[in-house]
């Protein structure tokens, strides 16, 4: 579950998105009607009452009161309508929010205990009669709803312990009923209150975190044996559960924006887009904070997503396009290995690093928070920031792990390059990687790294394929409706870049004109060098250099053994296919219709992450073997055909003729058929193979390190624009040269016309 830190949230929301610049101002309950749009948390009553009151309202729902009080801060409802001392304390966080002091509804609220669980229910209103007769009560108040500020810390609550534990479930997004302090403890009223009840019973507390709407399924069901988040008590859900007496009496509350005005999208005023980029090509990085900004920020620019950052630096040097989005933190390093760069301008905004999280993974967010909290006391952090930020090339120290607990599968992006994640051979090195291997360390398990296109990083975290992204990734309000965020660790900006010699020849420079990374204007082009001697530094940097050649022939081995056993596969199924097409029953024919239709009608590259991300969802399956089965799949339904076409174009007089001399049906086939066929069919069958092996570039998303994924990082190394492409390109075509030689073989031997003339001419010399 998210940690209710709202005031983080706000002002995040404040960095990225842009409000209606029309001042709108809601005084009372009365300006809301007419149609107005209400954000109510899903699973709880708010929006019965929302309807009641305002009849002809929309609702929209969200996972949790602060996602409502966000979209009320970016406009995109006009109001949220929740418990009164939630929103008075989200209020309390923010300028921009105004709690309306009149009430929707009355409300009390109360602990929940199963039918059956009469004594729990007379336990739990002893207690409260007991805190109100000695003061406790009073206190708790006090220390829970302030009248300005923060709620003050929770007591140390000691248990007796000696009848084992009471279960309390709870919705921790409910500050100050509810939520996760900075010390990463759920405390709150409610939680103190069922504390003092787990006390009177002898019990330790323990406390099980829950969306809310799942709090009364999972008292129902058994999972825990009371719940308490600010419940308010209904005859509807008195039929389904036994309440106590009601402990607070608040109200549904309406929380509104007190203006909402023209906001800059971050927190450096973005620069009007006519400055230096007005009619650019502008490359960004697919599904990246800077691609959303650009957007917004220079709507007159047209914007080029790009999957890497290597394939959008080599547009750039290639002139496709005139700039390109970079993190700040990058450009020392794109400096050092391609100094043909500048900056156009920098730090254009900022926004937090965070790792992700899948929305269930609680505890495992909850143990990050606290190991990152850990290292900035210890001094680990600052150790990490001089070596990755400061230092041109760190090396990560040893860091002993017992490797005991099982695995910890860490999503990255090797390609984005230093100072957070770089590859080179079988050593990561990075920011983002060091990290992974401390907090691997701290939980005991076997740190595993998953190596995947930027993307394709909320698909594998969200479908189970990896526990975790540490891939440099900004806070959005976007990508926290799919996956939960940890702490931020780090605070990046981002810079746009374009070639240095661009400003001689038309491209404005703007404020900052074009720098090189020590800040000093550039006016004029790079000077260049001969051809052989880029060759060969080119040659050393992408292959000798830290013996980059061995990602090379590893790639090259995995890219071979996905063609070849795909091809076998696919040349299996394809017959079977090709035998239900030209099969007589008419479910086998139209079975074998219908996937044919619909593989050849699929591109490659969905039906891999169809397979990889939808299929195997759930399945801990090495993605080479995906890899086989997708692009096999996907052969088979072309090679079907071509059987089906080569059978069809033998005589069937051949079969009868066959059959009448005493063969059977299937040695009819085998022994006439199939061989006239096999001939026939293997010319068009080497160009399907041979695209078969072109066609597995793309298993780089479903983190499989091919000979393209293996160019890739070494790109992302060296930022060398064309040395690695070409060089993938020449070893594909040796690649196709191989096969192609090895299938002609086949089919000469297969051909015995083709044998005869060949000894033919042999003799003849």
């Amino acid at each position: 579950m998210k940690k209710l830190t709202l005031l983080s949230f706000l002002l995040i929301l404040l960095f990225q998105e842009s409000c209606s610049d029309r001042v709108t101002t809601f005084a009372n309950l009365s300006a809301l009607e007419g149609g107005k749009k209400f954000g109510v948390p899903t699973g709880t009553a708010a929006d019965k009452f929302v309807l009641k009151r305002f009849p002809d309202a929309k609702l929209v729902y969200y996972n949790s009161v602060a996602d409502c009080a966000l979209a009320v801060q970016n406009g995109k409802v006009d109001a949220a309508v929740y418990d009164l001392p939630v929103l008075q304390n989200i209020a309390s966080k923010t300028t921009d929010l105004l709690v309306l002091p009149e009430l929707l509804l009355p409300d009390d609220y109360g602990f929940a205990v199963s039918k059956e669980s009469v004594k729990l229910k007379e336990t739990i209103d002893g207690v409260l009669d007991e805190i109100r007769a000695n003061g406790i009560y009073t206190d708790m108040s006090a220390r829970w709803f302030p009248n300005q500020g923060a709620p003050k810390p929770m007591p140390v609550i000691n248990f007796k312990n000696i009848n084992g534990t009471l279960t309390f479930g709870t919705a921790a997004l409910t500050e100050p009923i509810s939520f996760i302090d900075q010390n990463h403890n759920i405390v709150g009223f409610d939680v103190e209150f069922a504390s003092y009840i787990a006390r009177k019973l002898g019990k330790e507390l323990v406390i099980v975190n829950l969306e809310f709407g799942a709090l009364l399924p999972a008292l129902i069901s058994g999972k825990v044996e009371m719940i308490g988040a600010g419940i308010s008590i209904t005859e509807e859900r008195a039929k389904k559960v036994l309440f106590s007496k009601s402990y607070y009496s608040g109200g549904l509350a309406a929380i509104v924006k007190k203006s909402s005005t023209e906001k800059p999208l971050s927190p450096n005023s973005a620069p009007d887009a006519s400055d230096f980029l007005k009619d650019k090509k502008l490359g960004v990085l697919m599904g990246s904070i800077h691609d959303a900004y650009a957007t917004k920020a220079y709507p007159s620019v047209k914007t080029y997503p790009f999957n890497t950052m290597p394939d959008m630096l080599l547009a750039l040097q290639a002139g496709k396009v005139d700039a390109a989005f970079v993190d700040h933190t990058s450009v020392k390093e794109i400096f050092s290995k391609n100094p043909a760069f500048g900056i156009l301008k920098e730090n254009i905004f900022t926004s937090d690093i965070a790792a992700g999280f899948r929305k269930r993974d609680t505890l495992l967010r909850s143990e990050f928070n606290k190991f990152l909290k850990t290292i900035k006391s210890n001094g680990t952090y600052d150790a990490m920031v001089e070596r990755w930020m400061n230092l041109p090339d760190g090396v990560i120290p040893e860091i002993p792990n017992q490797n005991s607990n099982g695995n910890l599968n860490v999503g990255i992006v090797s390609d984005g390059g230093l100072p957070f994640a770089a590859k080179t051979g079988d050593i990561w090195k990075g920011f983002d990687l060091e990290l992974s291997q401390r907090y691997a360390a701290s939980l005991g398990k076997k740190l595993v790294f998953t190596d995947i296109p930027f993307g394709s990083l909320l698909p594998s975290l969200v479908s189970g394929k990896i526990d975790l992204i540490a891939a440099s990734m900004m806070i959005t309000e976007e990508r926290k409706k799919q996956i939960d965020f940890s702490d931020p660790y780090y605070s990046a900006g981002a810079t746009i870049l374009n070639l240095k010699d661009k400003v001689a020849t038309g491209i404005p420079a703007g404020e900052s004109g074009s720098k090189d990374i020590a800040g000093n204007k550039v006016t004029g082009a790079v000077p260049s060098e001969s051809f052989l001697k880029k060759l060969a530094n080119s040659f050393y940097n992408n292959l000798i250099r830290e013996n980059r050649y061995q990602m090379i022939l590893k790639g090259l081995w995995i890219t071979i053994i996905i063609s070849l056993f795909a091809s076998i596969v696919g040349t299996l199924l394809g017959g079977l296919i090709c035998y239900l097409r030209m099969s007589k029953n008419k479910f086998s024919n139209a079975f074998s219709g219908i996937f044919i239709s619909l593989i050849r009608g699929t591109p490659v590259l969905v039906l891999l992450m169809i397979i990889y991300y939808i299929v195997f969802a759930s399945v801990n399956i090495n993605p080479v073997f995906v890899a086989v089965i997708a692009f096999g799949i996907n052969f088979a339904a072309y090679v079907s055909e071509m059987f089906r076409a080569s059978i069809g174009s033998i005589d069937k007089g051949q079969n009868e003729a066959g059959i009448a001399s005493g063969f059977t049906k299937v040695q009819s086939f085998m022994h006439i058929i199939m061989p006239q066929a096999i001939r026939q069919v293997l010319p068009v069958y080497k160009g399907e193979f041979i695209s078969l092996i072109k066609m597995t570039s793309v298993v780089g998303y479903i983190a499989v390190e091919d000979l393209t994924k293996a160019s890739d990082i070494i790109r992302s190394r060296t930022f060398d624009a064309f040395f690695p492409l070409i060089m993938a390109a020449v070893i594909y075509i040796f690649i196709a040269w191989g096969l192609t030689l090895i299938l002609d073989y086949i089919e000469f031997n297969v051909d015995p016309k083709r044998r005869r003339l060949s000894v033919g001419k042999g003799l003849s010399k």
